[in-house]
């Protein structure tokens, strides 16, 4: 997005890069439909029927800003079932502490600059 870049490695051996690209598109609508939507990014999946994890980049919107952190889904621990078309209601709340008291890594970005990556 912008200049920004980060490499991460996707496993495709449950979902293909165009179902990674059609959610990440489902993620930025979700986040578009209200200024204090919490969606994510799954960066990388395999079977959840068999997995413990799913690896995600939740995003957190406030207003125009969205707030981007690294993270995982823990599927044992949902009191729902997870939806792989729809993730984010999955994500946990944004914190910005951890448990230990130390600061939650997280970079922030705009409604507006996520939207010029999606229409690329």
């Amino acid at each position: 997005m912008g200049d920004f870049q980060e490499d991460f490695h996707a496993s495709l051996s449950f979902w293909s890069a165009d179902d990674y690209r059609r959610s990440w598109r489902s993620a930025f609508v979700a986040l578009a439909d209200d200024s204090a939507a919490t969606s994510c990014l799954v960066t990388s999946i395999t079977d959840p029927a068999n997995s413990n994890f799913i690896f995600c980049w939740p995003l957190y919107r406030s207003g125009e800003t969205v707030f981007v952190q690294n993270s995982l889904i823990f599927l044992e621990e949902l009191t729902s079932p997870f939806d792989p078309a729809e993730p984010w209601h999955s994500v946990l709340p944004r914190e910005t502490v951890s448990e230990e008291g130390r600061p939650i890594s997280e970079w922030a970005t705009t409604m507006s600059a996520l939207g010029a990556f999606f229409s690329d």
